[in-house]
């Protein structure tokens, strides 16, 4: 899932890069011999592609139930180690790091809002700003 706007592209572009078949806002999964089965929602109903496997596939909503996390369940993760292993230890070769982190700091304040009686006011305003 892409992070930053959710636009559904991360699923087709890899696909495209593999030259896999896909399946998108996939419903339900069946898996058959070298093969699955993908129902999706589309504006006429329900479809439903037989794939070729390998294949990417993206879910929908409806795909799984979520299963929800109790309260006492989360103070017991929480009290949990974490272990840390290092890449090296999992086979991985790794480099340096290819990012250094220069500066965090927050954005400036911005200023208040403005209430203005009617448009006039408003273009008037905006002409003052240089806006328009």
């Amino acid at each position: 899932q892409a992070i930053d706007d959710d636009c559904n592209q991360t699923g087709q572009l890899l696909a495209a890069m593999l030259d896999w078949p896909q399946g998108t806002f996939a419903s339900r999964v069946q898996l058959e011999d070298g093969a699955v089965r993908v129902e999706r929602e589309v504006d006429g109903g329900l479809e439903t592609l037989r794939l070729r496997l390998p294949a990417v596939l993206t879910a929908d909503l409806r795909l799984n139930e979520p299963r929800y996390a109790t309260l006492p369940n989360i103070m017991k993760a929480k009290k949990k180690p974490l272990e840390v292993i290092p890449a090296a230890d999992l086979g991985v070769q790794g480099g340096s790091p290819r990012l250094k982190v220069l500066q965090v700091q927050e954005p400036p304040a911005r200023a208040a809002g403005e209430k203005v009686e009617n448009v006039a006011a408003l273009v008037e305003k905006l002409r003052q700003s240089g806006r328009i």
